[in-house]
């Protein structure tokens, strides 16, 4: 049953049709009423003609005007980068102490990173990460030497794009309070980096099926995009 907010909502606002995301982007913010700062979201439909079981899109985007969420972000590392980590902003970092608390499921942040050496410890953790989708990755830039640059990437406004196990991908391009420009400029460097993943998957026909825009609390609307992807 419709909510009391959904059901103020113009009629013409729900019904409307497909539009490019200059034009929904006034509206969605409109439907905005909640006394928070609503997320305004986007997300694909892979085309069902690809089998789900052969697409396993895994990558970053990073956000140019940020994601306008603050994320927790840990390292796990060598004692003498611990220093670098922290001064990158690193929520939480250490070496063997942390792996074993990670082990125990601890597991108070949001993003992990690791260096190439550690990784060795910490990849046999898998079943504890794994499932939560916080294992470091060195395909998300995840596991490096370089970590004052990891984190941040992570920081900033990095983003991963990656599809379900339904085909679909969701994210966040920023929030209400964005300015449209802003929330545009994520818009593009997220279908420039999924029109780079298609290139480099042996995938038959458009990528991606439809497209949807919305905020947190809103109602979904079809968005048009500019190119098949």
């Amino acid at each position: 049953m419709p909510s009391k907010r959904y059901k103020k909502l113009p009629e013409k606002t729900k019904e409307l049709k497909s539009d490019t995301i200059e034009n929904l982007l006034p509206i969605i913010k409109k439907n905005c009423t909640t006394k928070f700062d609503e997320s305004i979201d986007l997300n694909f439909q892979i085309n069902n003609k690809q089998k789900k079981n052969e697409i396993n899109l895994r990558s970053v985007v990073n956000m140019p005007a940020g994601s306008g969420k603050k994320v927790s972000v840990a390292v796990v590392c060598e004692a003498d980068k611990q220093k670098i980590a922290e001064d990158a902003g690193a929520d939480i970092c250490g070496g063997d102490d942390f792996i074993e608390k990670i082990k125990n499921g601890e597991l108070n942040f949001e993003k992990l990173i690791s260096t190439p050496s550690m990784m060795i410890k910490l990849s046999k953790l898998g079943k504890v990460l794994g499932p939560k989708g916080l294992m470091a990755n060195p395909k998300l830039g995840t596991v490096t030497d370089d970590i004052k640059k990891a984190v941040t990437d992570a920081k900033s406004g990095q983003v991963e794009l990656r599809n379900d196990k339904d085909g679909n991908i969701g994210l966040s391009l920023g929030k209400k309070s964005f300015d449209d420009e802003k929330i545009l400029k994520n818009f593009n460097a997220v279908i420039d980096a999924l029109t780079k993943e298609k290139a480099n998957n042996t995938l038959k026909g458009d990528l991606i099926k439809n497209t949807y825009l919305t905020s947190t609390m809103g109602v979904s609307y079809k968005l048009k995009l500019n190119k098949s992807i």
